[in-house]
């Protein structure tokens, strides 16, 4: 889905980046293809420095290569590449997860069935936005703004989509939120790590699947 133009001044990198990326992990822009900088300012209607601004963060998140004097390209990127990334994201979340077993409430836990069972029947798209729920709620329980910060890295770097691209994935991820909500409710940190790396290791998978769908490698 094509992003809104853009007015507000804060939100041009922002917008820039979100485009980027998109295009990248849709298979619009492949590895080593050059990225137009003057198209995506004109497609966004905003002026190349935001742009510029954006490819020099996604360079920060080894998505975008910049050599000197030769413009911005999608950066080489093999398929144990994502699914380190999200090997990364589940050692992380895991540690989080763990942290939040001892400290989180059971108001946040009966909230976090509620975003479960709302996930049964959402659209594609909501639940997208429900699973960043979930996973925000544990890691913000953790208590722990070195984890929050790493993560909010972490998450917005990899590709998503995987309840529109893969019919069994809303079953397979229902399930593993399913054990690490028991697990938090079982106050069992162990298990709320394990179970949590486990399921961002199912994710790399998917998206390693997804990616090879889109032609990404071709």
């Amino acid at each position: 889905m094509d992003l809104p133009r853009v007015a507000q001044q804060p939100s041009l990198k922002a917008a820039a980046v979100q485009e980027i990326r998109r295009r990248i992990f849709a298979g619009e822009l492949r590895p080593g293809d050059k990225i137009d900088q003057d198209e995506i300012a004109e497609f966004l209607g905003i002026s190349k420095l935001p742009v510029r601004e954006a490819l020099i963060a996604l360079e920060l998140e080894s998505i975008v290569d910049m050599p000197p004097r030769r413009g911005a390209f999608v950066a080489p990127m093999t398929r144990d590449d994502v699914r380190d990334h999200y090997w990364l994201l589940g050692v992380v979340s895991g540690l989080a997860a763990a942290r939040a077993a001892a400290r989180i409430s059971d108001t946040s836990l009966d909230a976090l069935e509620a975003i479960l069972d709302r996930m049964e029947t959402a659209s594609s798209r909501d639940r997208e936005t429900l699973n960043f729920e979930f996973h925000r709620m544990i890691n913000r329980a953790s208590g722990s703004r070195r984890l929050l910060t790493e993560l909010k890295v972490l998450g917005s770097s990899g590709p998503h989509g995987f309840y529109e691209a893969h019919d069994d994935w809303p079953e397979t991820a229902d399930r593993d939120h399913r054990e690490i909500l028991n697990a938090l409710r079982g106050r069992d940190a162990d298990t709320a790590r394990t179970t949590t790396e486990e399921h961002f290791r199912h994710g790399g998978d998917r998206a390693v699947e997804m990616l090879e769908a889109r032609r990404f490698w071709a």
